[in-house]
């Protein structure tokens, strides 16, 4: 089997495990629980929480001393275990634990299928920002896939949907040991503890350039988990205790109506080598932040009702408003990072956006929601989005030279 067919099918389970439980546990939490906004938002935090130190711990472990895709399968397969105790339990603080210790081991899985890829790719001979998008678009597939799965099987409003995530974790697991070897660094004789501990990607904060793009992507990445969060509560438990949009298809199968999101990605993500090259790493992400404001902006107006088009609309404006922002991110990164620290400084991104980002952007949307309710917290998120990307029109400098995107 070629390198791109296997690479296919770890990107397919590696978003699968997540599809599986990331857009319907808000609905389960929310309706089935009976969990707060603020609760709800506490576990879709535990994603920032893991991000703020545990995809550099591995970066950095995978860099020096335990190859990526071993390391990957390990984390997969413990975080499957963590999932399997987590399913059963109903009380707040159980499940929230072992949902954050789970998702401890998952996060990291994120940066370390990235470093296998692009490790595999180029020992094949092949340029990664061309042929990732067509690979990683199986990822979205597969995340596609798992969602509209769980709600075909009425899994989506239940814990049946942590034990389908865990099952294609021990799976995925399995295969990582299979996958191309990846390098580690020894280390050597006189090295400085910033070398032998692996923390030399920190040191991309010193580049103004570099410092800039983080910050704006912990910025940018409050969005990326509001939606996650409570999307489908919105549908599901928002428009469902109104009788006018009660058995409509949006309220009733919000996880299929949310998959659009999904699918308008796996348009999205082969379009970025070309914006790459033709507008540059400023301009792909300013159209992603403006395309935020867009996506929150259509889930406040719209409804299951007549105002459908306008959430479909919002799911089909995901694609760009996700993929423009996380992907290029991540290609912009492998692009500008010495080899022998991409795994890490893969971690350092990662932390920046579903670590810090994602932590308090999924705090501060649990207060938001508590406090304002819907839709009114929909056309904060939106403002929010449009300052950030106000800002970063101004501030972040960058020189488009479509040869350097694309062949550096």
């Amino acid at each position: 089997m070629s390198v791109k067919y296997r690479l296919i099918i770890m990107n397919f389970l590696q978003y699968a495990i997540w599809g599986a439980w990331l857009i319907s546990l808000g609905a389960y939490l929310g309706g089935g629980l009976q969990f707060s906004g603020r609760q709800i938002g506490s576990f879709f935090a535990t994603m920032g929480i893991a991000s703020l130190f545990m995809p550099a711990i591995m970066g950095i472990i995978a860099d020096r001393w335990i190859p990526a895709q071993k390391l990957l399968g390990i984390c997969h397969i413990i975080g499957a275990v963590l999932l399997i105790t987590a399913a059963p339990q109903t009380e707040y603080i159980s499940l929230y634990s072992l949902i954050l210790c789970s998702v401890m081991f998952y996060m990291p899985t994120i940066s370390l299928s990235n470093s296998v890829a692009y490790n595999a790719l180029e020992k094949s001979g092949l340029d990664a920002v061309k042929s990732f998008p067509p690979i990683r678009v199986w990822g979205t597939v597969g995340f596609i896939c798992a969602m509209i799965a769980i709600d075909l099987l009425g899994f989506a409003h239940s814990s049946m949907q942590l034990y389908s995530s865990a099952i294609l974790g021990l799976i995925l697991g399995a295969y990582s040991f299979t996958l191309p070897g990846c390098p580690t660094n020894k280390i050597e004789k006189n090295q400085s503890w910033v070398d032998t501990m692996g923390l030399r990607a920190f040191a991309l904060f010193k580049q103004r350039k570099m410092a800039i793009f983080f910050i704006f992507s912990m910025l940018l990445g409050v969005s990326l988990q509001i939606t996650n969060a409570f999307a489908n509560d919105y549908l599901t438990n928002f428009f469902g205790n109104n009788e006018l949009y009660k058995g409509t298809f949006g309220v009733e199968h919000a996880n299929i109506l949310i998959s659009l999101s999904q699918i308008s990605e796996t348009l999205c993500i082969l379009l970025i080598p070309f914006f790459l090259k033709k507008f540059g790493i400023k301009n792909v992400m300013l159209i992603s932040m403006f395309a935020w404001v867009l996506r929150f902006a259509l889930l406040g107006t719209g409804n299951p009702g007549e105002g459908i088009w306008m959430l479909v609309l919002s799911m089909l404006v995901y694609g760009v408003a996700f993929d423009f922002f996380n992907i290029s991110g991540s290609l912009y990164v492998n692009q500008e990072t010495d080899p022998c620290i991409r795994s890490s400084a893969q971690g350092v991104f990662m932390i920046m956006t579903n670590g810090f980002g994602s932590f308090f952007g999924s705090y501060a949307a649990g207060e938001i929601v508590d406090r304002k309710g819907w839709p009114d917290s929909w056309f904060i998120f939106a403002g929010y989005a449009l300052v950030v990307g106000i800002l970063f029109a101004f501030i972040f400098r960058y020189n488009h030279n479509s040869k350097e995107i694309v062949n550096k």
